[in-house]
């Protein structure tokens, strides 16, 4: 694999000049928009100005974490009707019994939430989020965005989009997705897969060249390449939906028959569109992969990115697995102890448990070619155990009718219905110590299930289906794909659109504004929030030195989901697995600003205050009751990466949060989150901090600074001695972003 240091030209679709070597007669100015996502955003975009793109979506999707925040947060700001379709899916928590009545009340108030403003509602177990979407929504040359980092629908020919349920909410609004035109980066494929490789062994290949170094940060990856035309539709979008591992912002491909066939066979040859980039088309740089050079592959916990092929890591065990202890105790931060040395047998690496699922397994094809690896063998009566959850009831009833069901079901594997779970933690949970082999999206800690903050640890490793197929087919001794010699059958797909018509509601886009919503006990309003003051004093109140701080550090998956749809209860658990004291700190000065906005004297309500108003109240007297706000930030070098769920910002914001503080935010989603929530995304320059943990900062004039659009923010770390000074940034906002942290957050910024 090859990473292209500069920018290069793509010539017929075929011929990869770079840029300093180019002689043909086109400017870069004209080539750039050859790019297919060029024209895809220029269709989409409402601003007359490609550089400052106004997107406005054709589809939107969200699931059952995520959708009644959203509606709730539009409801607040007037929603009348659906603007666009809205998909609502159930495929989180439909199987998480934590809570009582709360997931199936969600579910209720989603059912007629779609009734009432004419959206779309996909019960429980038909498909999850991203399966339904590329049976149902896609369509070559639209855009969709959804309220899931994997929305990815770029091997159809759709632009899709994952971001926090904010960016949602301003589409339901009709209101836009504004972004600077992104960078395009080629990833062309060339040469054919080798038998027993599959989507996730090239996406997973893919994942470790670029996560690290940030290639395609915020960028478009555009799939071009003679090595496109030899992969199925299936292949295709396993790759793709894995793109949203690499931080990229959307993927797009070069679209073909096999994509044609794929809509045919789903009822919608209409929907098909016939994608290829221009004659000379200009991208900012490019991934080269010679498909016929990549090996199963294994992604170590605790990151997609932590990628070996299967063959290297069984001929180094012992230094890997060395490896692999000591970038998890970063990642751990010593909590707990953590090794898979004692998986070792016999030189042998040995799993405890296989999961074949969701939007990046759980396809027909992973699935078929599973069964063909396994077919006449047995996973064993030991502690391996093996399920696939297949992604939409239609692909379930295929394989119960072409046998496979069957042929996977008697090697002792169990077969379940489309469920997101074991890929955010509310299923298939391993037992403490126990190693899981995956091919769902992530592997972050702790997202398999296991409480760390109760002496819990388990760990995951993603693979393909077809290694995973093999593994069990050795008991559970990590055994690559490539030693399967038999043939794969390569089952013909059939979709049964009478599935959905019998259980989805499908308003058509009628809205009926008589039916009442149902509410659940647990869902509730969002509180109150101030806006932003002249003014702000922030104590430090979490300090995280880890390289990369995952969404799901930030606000845990799995069970507290569950308190999806209630603000404050959902709120008890942020930071929960990685700083468990924050929560408290956070609220015990949030009592500050609480008494602030009672009329009462903040000083009264945290004592400790006391000392640090003298020292502001000696260089800036001015500053006191009616332009202070008092609350919390926290410090982390990179936070963000993974999971679109707004929760991990609104969380922080509801027990008071005013301000994140980086050295830079692993994706454009989570600094979307802060943003709409009314909190300050600020930057400060990498090295030694002015600041710790249980510090108090300054911030004077941060109002008229954000308004204004300073450049630089000078903060001050607050001592009984007297005040210290330190810079931050903002980066680049739009005049809508900066009315929204003026006004507190999104919700007030829409209040008429």
């Amino acid at each position: 694999m090859k990473l292209y240091e500069g920018g290069v030209y793509l010539l017929n679709g075929h011929d990869i000049v770079e840029e300093n070597c180019m002689t043909q007669p086109v400017s870069k100015e004209e080539a750039v928009k050859n790019t297919m996502a060029y024209g895809i955003l220029e269709a989409h975009n409402t601003s007359g100005n490609m550089q400052k793109l106004q997107i406005k979506f054709d589809k939107l999707t969200s699931h059952d974490i995520t959708f009644v925040g959203i509606i709730q947060t539009a409801r607040a700001s007037g929603l009348e009707k659906f603007p666009v379709p809205y998909v609502l899916t159930n495929c989180h928590n439909s199987l998480c019994a934590v809570g009582g009545t709360i997931n199936e009340d969600d579910h209720m108030f989603g059912l007629t939430c779609a009734k009432k403003y004419g959206g779309v509602y996909v019960p429980p177990h038909q498909a999850v989020i991203h399966q339904y979407a590329r049976e149902m929504l896609a369509g070559g040359g639209k855009m969709i965005l959804g309220s899931d980092s994997h929305t990815r629908y770029g091997a159809l020919g759709t632009m899709a989009m994952g971001e926090g349920g904010g960016e949602l909410v301003k589409q339901l609004l009709s209101q836009t997705y504004d972004i600077n035109m992104p960078g395009v980066v080629a990833v062309y494929l060339k040469g054919q897969p080798r038998p027993g490789v599959g989507p996730q062994d090239v996406a997973l290949a893919i994942i470790g060249k670029v996560f690290a170094n940030g290639y395609v940060k915020n960028k478009v990856m555009e799939f071009v390449g003679p090595g496109v035309a030899g992969l199925s539709a299936d292949f295709r979008i396993g790759i793709d939906v894995m793109t949203t591992e690499t931080t990229c912002l959307s993927s797009i491909w070069q679209t073909d028959d096999k994509i044609e066939e794929f809509y045919e066979i789903h009822g919608r040859k209409e929907d098909y569109k016939k994608l290829q980039p221009g004659d000379v088309a200009y991208y900012d740089g490019c991934v080269e992969v010679d498909l016929s050079e990549i090996k199963p592959m294994i992604a170590m916990p605790f990151h997609p990115s932590n990628t070996y092929t299967i063959d290297e890591l069984n001929e180094n065990l012992e230094d890997i697995l060395n490896d692999v202890e000591k970038k998890a105790q970063v990642s751990l931060d010593g909590k707990v102890p953590f090794t898979l040395k004692d998986k070792v047998v016999d030189g042998k690496l040995y799993v405890d448990q296989g999961i074949i699922a969701g939007c990046a397994g759980g396809g027909f094809e992973n699935i078929c070619a599973a069964a063909d690896i396994l077919r006449g063998s047995s996973i064993g009566a030991d502690a391996f155990t093996l399920s696939v959850y297949p992604a939409s009831t239609p692909i379930y009833m295929e394989l119960a009718k072409n046998g496979v069901l069957a042929d996977l079901m008697a090697t002792g594997a169990v077969v379940k219905t489309a469920f997101c779970g074991p890929c955010f933690g509310a299923g298939d949970t391993p037992a403490n110590n126990a190693f899981s082999i995956r091919h769902t999206t992530r592997n972050f800690p702790n997202r398999e299930g296991s409480k760390i903050q109760n002496g819990q640890i388990s760990s995951v490793a993603l693979m393909d289906a077809r290694s995973i197929a093999a593994t069990a087919a050795n008991k559970g001794f990590l055994t690559s794909a490539e030693t399967y010699t038999g043939s794969y059958t390569g089952q013909k797909y059939f979709f049964d659109k009478t599935i959905y018509e019998n259980r989805i509601f499908d308003s058509k886009g009628i809205a009926d504004p008589d039916v009442e919503i149902q509410f659940g006990p647990n869902i509730k309003d969002w509180p109150e929030m101030p806006a932003l003051a002249d003014n702000l004093v922030l104590k430090v109140v979490s300090e995280i030195h880890d390289p990369v701080t995952t969404t799901d550090e930030l606000i845990p998956s799995g069970e507290t989901s569950s308190y999806r749809s209630n603000p404050l209860g959902l709120a008890e658990f942020t930071l929960s697995r990685k700083d468990p004291a924050y929560v408290g700190r956070a609220k015990e000065i949030q009592q500050a600003q609480k008494a602030l906005q009672a009329d009462k004297d903040p000083v009264e309500a945290v004592p400790e205050l006391k000392p640090v108003m003298e020292a502001i109240c000696k260089q800036f007297p001015e500053i006191g009751k009616g332009n202070l706000g008092i609350g919390s930030t926290i410090f982390a070098v990179k936070p963000g990466d993974g999971s679109a769920r707004e929760q991990a910002a609104s969380c922080q914001k509801v027990l008071g949060g005013w301000a994140n503080i980086a050295n830079e935010y692993a994706t454009k989603r989570y600094r979307s989150n802060l943003i709409n929530w009314g909190m300050l995304p600020f930057l400060i320059q990498d090295g030694e901090l002015p600041f710790a943990n249980g510090d108090y900062l300054l911030f004077p004039d941060v109002r008229k600074a954000v308004a204004e659009k300073a450049d630089s923010i000078t903060g001050y770390v607050v001592k009984e001695e007297g005040l210290k000074e330190f810079q931050v940034t903002l980066g680049e906002l739009t005049d809508d972003e900066r009315e929204i942290i003026l006004k507190g957050c999104l919700i007030n910024y829409n209040k008429k």
